[in-house]
């Protein structure tokens, strides 16, 4: 079963191609992983902190080469004060997630910190696709 199928092209026997976004069969999603980061960002800063992450910090991410796409998701049922988000990305193996984690994180890990100071929390899962 693919996830869509509207307007597509067809890559290979997993791969769907889509005004140059990724669409992938279901059954090539089980071999991946999913790096989800929620955050939970001040009312104050939640504005400015959108903003970053859709033009600078999600496209360095990207620019890693580890993950295949990414998805930036609002939790419109929050308990929590603030706003929160979840950035998506998806990993092709482990070894890619691994990387990122060792080699490129800390440093965009940083830059957040050090702009958003005491302005959010953020907390971070890998997820692997079962079915």
């Amino acid at each position: 079963m693919i996830i869509s199928m509207m307007g597509i092209e067809k890559v290979d026997k997993h791969t769907f191609r889509q005004t140059g976004r990724f669409i992938l069969s279901e059954s090539y999603l089980c071999d991946m992983y999913l790096y989800n980061v929620t955050l939970i960002v001040d009312d104050a800063a939640a504005e400015e902190w959108l903003a970053w992450m859709q033009e600078v910090h999600i496209p360095l991410v990207l620019a890693t080469g580890r993950f295949l796409s990414s998805k930036l998701l609002r939790v419109v049922d929050s308990p929590n004060e603030g706003v929160t988000y979840c950035a998506q990305y998806l990993a092709e193996t482990k070894a890619d997630y691994d990387e990122y984690q060792a080699v490129h994180a800390p440093a965009l890990q940083q830059e957040l910190n050090e702009r958003f100071k005491d302005r959010f929390v953020a907390f971070r899962t890998l997820m692997e696709y079962v079915d």
